[in-house]
């Protein structure tokens, strides 16, 4: 689906020795940087540059017709934005100084060193594509449409934080660059890449390993392979996964789970495309794009030394991070929907109607497990499901079991605490404390907004009977 959004631009090669121009061109080649023009005459470079799109210009200055100083100065003028580096045998810092303030990006003397021109080109090639990146970003976030929305069937969301998503996820998906995908379990990280996938021009096979639990020897074996007698049980060939995703996509969960050995290689595998089945000498090539997920804090694991800080700002070029459900309540209904469909198809059952205060009573829960949790809950009840109209009672069991669960694991562990939502009606503890009247009453309005003025799911919250709370608000509404 769709094409490159960044493809590789030319690079200009202008000198009036043949034999040099095929030099560049080889050692370019040799680096991976295949689109490149040759113009032998100087007279040829400003008709070229009318016609032509190109990523930089690689010049020499002494030319007959037009010399490089008195191109440089037209390209500058008429063509601003394309880098140019000078290739010279002139070596003298006034002609440095003048090419410079002419405009030049760079300035190579001949003989040239291999080295010094690839690491120029590609640094030029680097900041071009990210400029382009950032053009096509601000054009797409102005956008309120997508490209290839089919590419999120997957989601089910009206959310504007997800839909911002979407749209530098195509933007991105052109790149070649990794992509870190961070957000709570269940939240849809692996939807997003399998998003990510679809939108690719690459093609190729989607290939996902959860890296979790994986010991150094295990992970090098499961993305690497190993070659016949490798080791004791190694009778044949074994392909790894990173052979499989050749021309398509490898996908790594739970990437926070890595040994320092095994981050190692695969930031070799980053940096270099290269890797070692277990037994081989010689290296392999790998064009597959990387994807990784975790739901751990990476930067905190950097600082305790636990994560490698190298392999962090390699994997992040791109980081796209998933809002976890609570904070994406109007998503709840679309879910719900799209489980009760799916879960009465498999049991074999007429999909039940959902009541009104089923999505009042979830959008009062945090869901810890977020999206993967609301589908187990939608599933059991669906099972135990026998009316048209769907009861709440397995629902308020789960919920109600969940809660209970998340407040002996925060007694069990110091300094653990449920996270707080900010309201106007919240208790605060001024300098002069509520009275527990005032904080009991303060406590119950809060309880009655957060459920929509639902009593059944208010005294849930509240963790009291319907009966106790539509006693204490005839109190309440008395004494007013």
């Amino acid at each position: 689906m769709g094409r490159d959004l960044f493809p590789p631009l030319p690079v200009l090669l202008v000198d009036d020795d043949k034999a040099a121009l095929n030099n560049y061109r080889i050692l370019l080649r040799s680096e991976g940087i295949n689109h490149v023009t040759l113009c032998q005459d100087s007279r040829e470079v400003l008709p070229l540059l009318s016609k032509n799109k190109f990523e930089t210009i690689l010049m020499d200055l002494r030319m007959p017709h037009i010399s490089g100083e008195e191109l440089l100065s037209k390209i500058t003028e008429d063509f601003p934005g394309i880098p140019i580096i000078i290739i010279t045998g002139v070596d003298d810092t006034e002609t440095v100084v003048h090419c410079m303030k002419m405009g030049a990006s760079d300035f190579i003397t001949k003989p040239v060193d291999r080295n010094r021109l690839i690491a120029s080109v590609r640094s030029i090639i680097k900041l071009k594509k990210a400029e382009r990146e950032i053009t096509t970003l601000k054009s797409r976030f102005l956008s309120a449409t997508l490209n290839h929305p089919e590419a999120f069937s997957d989601f089910d969301t009206q959310d504007g934080t997800m839909k911002t998503i979407f749209r530098y996820m195509e933007v991105i998906a052109g790149s070649l660059e990794p992509v870190l995908i961070t957000g709570e379990s269940g939240s849809g990280k692996e939807l997003a890449a399998k998003a990510i996938a679809r939108l690719s021009p690459k093609g190729g096979n989607f290939v996902s390993v959860n890296v979790a639990g994986l010991d150094d020897q295990l992970f090098t074996d499961t993305l690497f392979g190993h070659l016949r007698g490798a080791f004791t049980d190694a009778y044949q060939v074994r392909k790894g996964f990173v052979e499989q995703a050749a021309g398509g996509i490898l996908f790594l969960d739970e990437i926070g789970d890595l040994s320092m050995q095994s981050q190692v290689k695969l930031l070799r595998l980053l940096q270099e495309h290269e890797y070692y089945p277990i037994g081989a000498d010689v290296p392999r090539y790998s064009d597959a794009r990387i994807i990784v997920s975790t739901n751990k804090d990476l930067k905190e694991m950097q600082e305790k030394g636990i994560f490698r800080k190298d392999l962090y700002y390699r994997l992040c070029v791109y980081h796209i991070h998933v809002p976890p459900l609570r904070e994406r309540p109007k998503d709840i209904p679309l879910l719900v929907g799209r489980f009760l469909e799916e879960a009465a198809k498999d049991l074999g059952k007429k999909k039940p109607t959902a009541p009104q205060e089923l999505y009042t009573l979830l959008s009062t829960y945090r869901f810890p497990g977020n999206i993967r949790e609301l589908r187990a809950m939608v599933y059991d009840a669906v099972s135990w499901h026998t009316s048209k109209k769907m009861s709440l009672d397995t629902f308020r069991k789960a919920i109600d079991s969940s809660r209970t669960l998340e407040k002996e694991t925060s007694r069990a562990v110091p300094g653990s605490q449920d996270n707080v939502i900010e309201s106007e009606s919240a208790i605060k503890f001024p300098a002069n404390l509520p009275t527990l009247k005032e904080a009991q009453e303060s406590l119950i309005r809060e309880a009655m907004r957060r459920a929509k003025d639902n009593q059944s799911i208010a005294a849930q919250l509240l963790g009291i009977t319907r009966q106790a709370l539509n006693k204490r608000l005839r109190d309440m509404a008395k004494n007013s």
